[in-house]
């Protein structure tokens, strides 16, 4: 049994004419997508339709709290285009506070399974954690604007606007996270490393890095004194490291003898004491040599190596130089002392001066 077959027969304008049926599909798909939305928006105001499903939801499960939620929707700016109540300001608020909180347990759930990974070294594991922790932000930026209900693609406009803002504004920012990233896959600079930095007023000296961070590194002296450097200067600069493919550091210490003394003994006594601190290494071994003849003593340097220069040197050169004091003191060294020959020439004031030191009468 077949079905009886319709058709619909198209009754002719005011003028006669009669449209065919494809035509009159024609004209009506014409105004139907584009001008009926424009002619919506035009009429209808923007609304945030998470608030609207959220107030739908509930009101299925509790009449109550739907009312309540219909009163805090209904406490709304509204203007011909744009509408906000109460209740959209809190939905906003409610997923910007998820949506942080959760990307903050992820990025901490994520650094706790890293510090677990003992694998992977200082530097890999900071690298992972940074990764790591732009994805995540990205992610919960994106999903924070889908549950508000935000069309992303509005954002391309904002997108173009955003890569401008970065091109001008933010170009030394994103600069030094990029170069950041660079240092910590090269393994160039790591947390841990002693690098070589100058003050203000050009005064050279040595700390620890203790963070590398999204815009700068944190290098932290034996004085306490913690310099910010931006990791950009870090990349393109001359860096003095000291522990970069090697812990290992020789140190110099300057010791002056005076030329009376027994040079062989002397070097012996200056590698007792080289020994006797507990921080210069056995191997490599210290070992002594002589620099130079200076105007009042022999000068010699003490060499001797460590492997922690995050604990300052300044201490070992301390230790190796009052050690060797008692050793010399012990031995009857001289450490001399700068000494000057004044040569004065015979002239008569001088003679009317001796003549006044030894009470003579001076010169008619």
């Amino acid at each position: 049994m077949t079905a009886p077959i319709v058709t619909d027969i198209v009754p002719p304008d005011a003028t006669g004419d009669e449209t065919p049926p494809s035509q009159a599909e024609d004209a009506g798909a014409a105004d139907t997508p584009a001008q009926a939305v424009q002619d919506g928006a035009a009429d209808a105001p923007v609304e945030v339709e998470t608030a609207d499903e959220i107030v739908a939801g509930v009101a299925s499960q509790s009449e109550t709290a739907g009312s309540l939620l219909m009163q805090l929707d209904q406490l709304a700016l509204e203007t011909s285009s744009f509408r906000v109540s109460v209740l959209d300001l809190l939905v906003l608020g409610g997923v910007v506070l998820l949506v942080i909180g959760g990307a903050w347990l992820l990025t901490r759930a994520v650094h706790k399974a890293i510090e677990r990974f003992t694998r992977l070294s200082g530097s890999q594991a900071l690298l992972v954690e940074k990764l790591a922790t732009i994805a995540i932000w990205g992610a919960a930026f994106f999903v924070g604007i889908d549950l508000v209900g935000v069309d992303l693609t509005a954002l391309a406009f904002f997108g173009g606007a955003f890569g401008l803002a970065i091109g001008f504004g933010l170009q030394k920012t994103f600069g030094n996270l990029i170069a950041g990233i660079i240092l910590l896959m090269d393994k160039s600079i790591k947390p841990g490393d002693v690098i070589s930095v100058a003050d203000t007023a050009g005064n050279e000296t040595f700390g620890e890095i203790r963070k590398i961070g999204i815009r700068a590194v944190s290098v932290t002296t034996r004085d306490r004194r913690e310099y910010l450097i931006p990791n950009e200067n870090l990349m393109i600069n001359q860096v003095e490291n000291w522990s970069y493919s090697s812990r290992v550091v020789r140190m110099n210490v300057a010791v002056g003898i005076s030329y009376d003394a027994d040079m062989r003994l002397a070097e012996e006594l200056m590698l007792e004491a080289a020994r006797k601190a507990p921080r210069v290494l056995e191997d490599p071994p210290p070992v002594v040599w002589m620099s130079e003849y200076g105007d009042s003593s022999v000068n010699f340097l003490i060499h001797c190596w460590i492997n922690d220069p995050e604990q300052g040197v300044g201490n070992v050169r301390s230790e190796v130089l009052k050690n060797l004091w008692w050793l010399l003191k012990e031995h009857d060294i001289e450490i001399p002392f700068p000494q000057r020959d004044i040569n004065l020439r015979d002239n008569p004031q001088l003679q009317d001066l001796i003549a006044a030191i030894g009470g003579a009468e001076p010169r008619p």
